[in-house]
């Protein structure tokens, strides 16, 4: 009798150490599944914060975060403007190969975004700003909400103060410095998630320090020294920098800030200076050559730092190349998410790195400016015309659908004609191909480490690499065409 008691109670006990390993296995795991925070500035230079050496503009934020997270300092956007940009981040491909060729063009639906690809490892996802590839319309094929996006705050291109966005489709103001009322709309998204108990993947897309510039009163206080133009031009800045503060603060508050991997970048390089003696302007690439629009480094390194306390424990800084097409593998990596077709990728994961492993790059990345001109988008028109159309519950007015046709295939490129700007970074080596006014190209040879500035030409120098770099390109554009005809769609 005192057998089988003991027998049982040990069954029992066994059981109960069985039941409880089972919910601390899961318990385990929905911890260990990391948030993640993606946030984007919109034509902010690579020499545009005070951790990479800008002499006036103020970012205490974002050296805070270059001071005990990961700063890349050779990071890349895929293109030297931002939609192209946009599509390359949720993709992990380069923009040319689903036809975003420029400012308003447009993602294709078939393309896999990476807030579709983490909802098959549990995730809910949200975008809050700026999105500039399609309509914000509910039932446009590439809005956001058609795109991946559980939750959206959705601007169509850039936007200031007091913004009009659309919210899952309907139109409202928000009322607030632009940056700021970003990140708010974000907090509100994670704490709805936190409550949920689910991890999730915030896209933060800001609408600054483009033009035109308008920063509030207390912004431009900060530049006291410097001329109107300026100060409203670095106001915006500082403006990104303190909303990037609070959001820190605030996902401390609540908790998560252990577990967030937060990484901070832009879309492209600054613009150009409209006066030859432009003061601080100068330093906005930090020394670069180029700006926004070509494909010198001044156009595409772009700032960017990783905060993620659970795994970096201590401050990094990594040269290695990399840039916008490697966010989207390195999310599926660190979330585990599945995607059953996967498209082609330029992109590769920078999990490695991220925990503090050497990395090198397995393949250069490409660089291809389309001669194709871009789409003007005028937010606050396009989202004011869509409000007088919408009545409650009716986001969608009557009428054609905009971007309908986003994913025409109808349009076949060849593989022939290369036309347009390209380049191809493979380590320290640079070759860039630039096209005259009519379109005769010129091949370059660069050696960033030792000349980050693209003075000196070594084409004739090292002409065996030359030549093999020369090919490399042709034959990474060859393979983007094949994309963009529609090779790596499913049937």
């Amino acid at each position: 009798m005192l057998r089988r008691f003991v027998c049982s109670a040990l069954l029992l006990l066994c059981g109960f150490c069985f039941s409880s390993t089972l919910i601390s296995l899961h318990a385990a795991e929905k911890t260990a599944r990391p948030n993640i925070v993606l946030c984007m500035t919109d034509d902010q230079g690579w020499g545009e914060t005070s951790f990479n050496g800008h002499p006036v503009i103020k970012t205490p934020h974002l050296d805070d975060m270059a001071a005990s997270g990961l700063r890349l300092d050779r990071f890349y956007a895929a293109a030297p403007v931002c939609s192209p940009t946009r599509g390359s981040f949720l993709t992990g491909r380069h923009p040319n190969r689903f036809a975003c060729f420029s400012w308003g063009h447009t993602l294709r639906p078939q393309e896999v975004t990476v807030a579709e690809a983490v909802k098959s490892a549990g995730y809910t996802t949200g975008h809050f700003g700026k999105w500039h590839l399609g309509s914000v319309q509910a039932n446009s094929p590439v809005s956001p909400g058609n795109s991946g996006f559980d939750e959206w705050v959705s601007s169509p291109n850039f936007y200031e103060n007091d913004p009009y966005m659309s919210h899952n489709g309907m139109v409202e103001q928000l009322k607030g410095e632009s940056s700021r009322v970003t990140v708010d709309a974000a907090l509100d998204f994670m704490k709805g998630a936190q409550k949920k108990e689910q991890p999730f993947l915030a896209v933060i897309w800001f609408g600054n320090p483009h033009l035109p510039h308008e920063a509030v009163d207390e912004l431009k206080a900060l530049y006291p020294n410097q001329d109107p133009a300026f100060q409203n031009y670095f106001g915006e800045i500082s403006g990104v920098d303190r909303a990037m503060g609070h959001l820190r603060r605030q996902l401390r508050d609540l908790g998560l800030a252990e577990n967030t991997l937060l990484w901070f970048t832009s879309d492209n390089g600054p613009r150009p200076p409209q006066f030859k003696k432009d003061g601080p302007r100068s330093q906005a690439t930090g020394g670069l050559a180029g700006y926004k629009g070509n494909l010198w480094e001044g156009g595409i390194r772009v700032p960017s730092v990783i905060e993620w306390p659970a795994v970096i424990k201590k401050p990094e800084t990594s040269d290695m190349p990399c840039g916008t097409i490697d966010i989207y593998p390195t999310v599926l990596a660190l979330t585990g998410a599945k995607v059953s077709h996967q498209p082609t990728l330029d992109g590769e994961s920078l999990l490695p790195l991220i925990e503090g492993h050497k990395m090198s790059r397995d393949k250069p990345m490409g660089f291809w400016t389309y001669p194709i001109k871009g789409h003007p988008k005028r937010s606050t028109d396009i989202l004011l015309a869509l409000q007088k159309q919408q009545s409650p519950g009716k986001p969608n007015p009557p009428g054609p659908v905009p971007d309908a046709d986003a994913g025409s295939l109808k349009t076949q490129y060849s593989r022939e004609e290369l036309p347009g700007a390209a380049a191809l970074i493979d380590g320290d080596y640079k070759v860039l191909k630039m096209e005259n006014k009519k379109g005769t190209p010129k091949f370059t040879l660069y050696n960033l480490k030792q000349d980050p500035s693209e003075q000196h030409d070594l084409s004739k120098q090292d002409p065996q690499r030359f030549k093999k770099m020369k090919a490399a390109l042709k034959g990474w554009q060859h393979s983007v065409v094949d994309s963009l005809n529609g090779k790596d769609y499913a049937d």
